[in-house]
């Protein structure tokens, strides 16, 4: 299967509107009410997606200054396909100058003899901010991971911001080490680009506890802050990251 979705945000006089909001697949878009000028989509599974081979595409644009919040109404399964091939699924973002993007959907979850190859491509205009929460299950309960390979490339006023990939589950070398995941089977970062981050960067902080999980927060030149965090489950994943973004000194998302 082959599917894109499209979204656009436009900022009208204060209140930003979608005049692009387009789904296939199983993709379906929904418009949430809006809290203050920003607009609210939701993404709707519409059917079982990604498996084995399925091609699958995001594009959001927030136009300059518009504010543009994204999340999904429940998590992403990749499941094992009709053929072995990797599931593509590939989110490309733009956001303008004076312009707000977040993006905070539910997690990622990899069942056992799932392949997927997931890719962020971010472009960001020199006064954008980003607010970027992903967060990854590798295996339901009970049963092993399936293959996963993540790739983020985040780049400002056109330089390099911040370009890294990771490989987890079956044939991935150290993954379930003690360098890596260990015996953790939930991981994901928080990324936030702020202007403002530029005179008050955040401090590095270590965060968790053996039992919950551990993170930490640091400082990216850009500017802009990464948490990045290992658990034993999505429950205590979340906790971490939202601990992570009170730190920055910025509300706790919302969805």
């Amino acid at each position: 299967m082959h599917a894109t979705a499209r979204i656009t945000a436009a900022d009208r006089g204060g209140v930003t509107t979608l005049p692009v909001l387009d789904g296939d697949g199983p993709f379906a878009l929904r418009r949430l009410r809006a809290r203050g000028p920003a607009a609210r989509v939701c993404i709707v599974g519409a059917m079982t997606a990604p498996l084995g081979g399925d091609r699958l595409r995001i594009e959001a644009t927030a136009e300059q200054n518009a504010t543009l919040h994204l999340t999904s109404s429940a998590a992403t399964l990749a499941l094992r396909g009709a053929t072995s091939a990797a599931a593509i699924y590939d989110i490309r973002l733009t956001v303008a100058d004076g312009a707000e993007l977040r993006w905070l959907p539910k997690p990622l979850i990899c069942a056992a003899g799932s392949n997927l190859r997931q890719t962020w491509t971010i472009d960001l205009a020199p006064t954008a901010r980003l607010v970027l929460r992903e967060e990854q299950i590798l295996g339901r309960t009970g049963e092993p991971s399936g293959r996963l390979t993540t790739r983020l490339t985040v780049r400002r006023a056109g330089h390099t911001l911040l370009t890294q990939e990771a490989t987890y589950g079956p044939d991935a070398p150290g993954w379930d080490g003690p360098a890596v995941l260990d015996t953790h089977r939930a991981t994901g970062q928080l990324l936030i680009v702020d202007p403002s981050f530029a005179h008050s960067p955040p401090t590095v902080h270590l965060l968790g506890t053996p039992a919950d999980g551990h993170a930490v927060l640091t400082p990216l030149p850009g500017p802009a802050a990464l948490a990045t965090a290992v658990a034993p489950n999505g429950l205590h994943l979340r906790r971490l990251l939202n601990t992570a973004h009170s730190t920055t000194h910025r509300p706790t998302p919302p969805d």
